[in-house]
Formats: C-alpha cells, sequence, structure tokens
C-alpha cells in the first residue's frame, strides 16, 4: 500500500490551498457594479476626484441649486455601461472643468438608490465613487 503522504500528493495539496487563499483575497465586485454588458464597473475614492466632482456631489446631497440647465436630466445609459435599470433610474450632473468654454467631459451619474458614478470621458467610462 502507498502513502497518502508521497512525492505527488503533497505538492498537490499545496497547490490547492494555494488556489483557494488567493481566491479568499482576491476583490469581489457585487453584483449591481457591472454594466448592462457585464463588464466590471472599477470603484474610485472620491478624494482621488478632482475638487470639482466633489463640489457637485455636495451639491446633489443638497438637490441643487445646479449650475447648468441639464443638471439633473434623465440619463438614458445609451452606452450600457452602467447597471440595466429603468429609464429615469439615472441622471446627470455636470462637473465643472476649469477653463472649459462649455459643459466639458466630466460628469457624475446617480441612480434613485444614491449610488453615484464618475465619467472623465464623457460617458466612455464610469467608476462607482466610494466616500
Amino acid at each position: 500500500m502507498k502513502r497518502l503522504c508521497g512525492a505527488k500528493i503533497l505538492p498537490a495539496v499545496a497547490l490547492v490551498l494555494a488556489v483557494v487563499s488567493s481566491l479568499a483575497s482576491a476583490p469581489v465586485i457585487a453584483r449591481d457594479h457591472y454594466s448592462y454588458n457585464d463588464q466590471a464597473i472599477q470603484e474610485v475614492a472620491l478624494s482621488a476626484l478632482p475638487v470639482e466632482a466633489g463640489e457637485t456631489l455636495r451639491l446633489i446631497k443638497q438637490g441643487g441649486p445646479f449650475p447648468y440647465t441639464r443638471d439633473g436630466a434623465v440619463f438614458g445609459n445609451f452606452e450600457k455601461r452602467l447597471p440595466k435599470k429603468q429609464r429615469g433610474y439615472y441622471h446627470e450632473y455636470t462637473v465643472r472643468t476649469p477653463g472649459a468654454r462649455n459643459r466639458g467631459a466630466r460628469r457624475i451619474v446617480c441612480g434613485q438608490a444614491y449610488e453615484c458614478y464618475y465619467t472623465g470621458d464623457h460617458y466612455e467610462t464610469f467608476k462607482l465613487i466610494r466616500e
């Protein structure tokens, strides 16, 4: 009868333990933080965003007044980069861009559950804002 702790069993057990421990420490993204087309949405700390994003988020929380007429408009998620929700769930707000002559490319889009996403490239990419 062969011993179970032979030269072939120990490396296999070590490999299994290494894989399991790496999975346990891997970051987990909640299902709600996937885009409509199943792309994971990264998170970003509010402190890592431009100062103007914090100013916009403060205005959102206090209900305005907003500096741009389009602030608070329904965001249609036509690019399908945010989680799929019913029409009217998301609203967009301008993040002021110093020196820009128009609204610029920066936005915060918030859902009805007060989850807010930042885009610095006019809806190409989004990051969930973590406060």
